[in-house]
């Protein structure tokens, strides 16, 4: 798009902007919530209390469910893993993790694979 058909859609769009804002000007409906608001910001400050003091005395709920939600949901302790006892039929080694993360475990099951999971014993 050239710079001068850039500006004429913008030229357009402020026009259509400026026409909206005049028509919210003579608005009755606006120039009272303005009035409003401007008594109510008034009367805050002559009395010193802000806007959620005055949302906290409305509607006191309002208050109760924002600080809950700003605060961080408690976690639940984990459960602790069972642990798995393996013994070697061909060696009579044992081996006792929590995890599968065990040296000597990882090391019978690249050599053996899913077959030392029937090496597992239960108590």
């Amino acid at each position: 798009m050239s710079r001068l058909a850039e500006f004429r859609k913008l030229e357009q769009q402020l026009a259509a902007q400026l026409a909206e804002l005049e028509t919210l000007k003579n608005d009755s409906g606006l120039q009272r919530e303005i009035e409003f608001e401007t008594k109510l910001r008034e009367l805050l400050q002559t009395y010193g209390f802000g806007l959620k003091d005055i949302v906290g005395m409305l509607d006191p709920r309002s208050q109760n469910t924002r600080a809950n939600s700003s605060a961080p949901p408690e976690k639940k302790p984990r459960k602790a893993r069972d642990l798995k006892v393996y013994k070697s039929p061909l060696t009579g080694e044992v081996v006792e993790t929590k995890g599968g993360n065990h040296k000597l475990l990882k090391a019978w099951k690249a050599q053996f694979g899913d077959e030392v999971e029937n090496w597992r014993v239960y108590h």
